[in-house]
């Protein structure tokens, strides 16, 4: 069954802090575990997944980080849950579960329609919403403070 795994979630709250707090560098991963809490093993993981899947764009170096790879409005959540999804399954196999009637022709088909529905609606929201979310809730942006306009 489909479920929205603590990888999932942290890999969407890293995207979403790079789209968010990016400024004229890109954004280091020990910043987002700064920010966000995230636990190193589960971060440096999922970022390298992203890159490969052309979510993100990794630069080398000193000053090296994570920049998103296309313009945020056309990163939806689905993308990064679908990255991580694919992950996860590569490790793990679900064991098949021998269900009973009702439950192969009743209990499951509901649940596939609940992942499908949830999977529409992750597929229609892009980063650019959440973080447009994050503005109108007032959270604070470090890579908007650095960011300088003047001439």
């Amino acid at each position: 069954m489909f479920r929205l795994s603590k990888k999932m979630l942290y890999a969407i709250e890293a995207v979403l802090d790079i789209a968010y707090h990016a400024g004229s560098a890109p954004v280091q991963s020990q910043e987002i575990t700064r920010r966000q809490g995230i636990p190193k093993r589960y971060l440096e993981q999922a970022l390298q997944h992203l890159v490969r899947s052309e979510i993100l764009i990794g630069v080398r170096g000193p000053r090296g980080g994570y920049r998103l790879a296309r313009e945020r409005r056309r990163i939806t959540v689905g993308d990064i849950v679908s990255v991580v999804r694919d992950m996860e399954s590569a490790e793990q196999k679900e064991a098949e579960v021998c269900e009973s009637q009702l439950g192969q022709q009743v209990v499951r088909p509901l649940l596939n329609d609940l992942q499908d529905n949830l999977m529409e609606h992750l597929n229609g929201t892009t980063i650019d919403d959440l973080c447009n979310r994050a503005l109108k809730a007032d959270v604070d942006s470090e890579g908007r403070q650095s960011l300088d306009f003047t001439i």
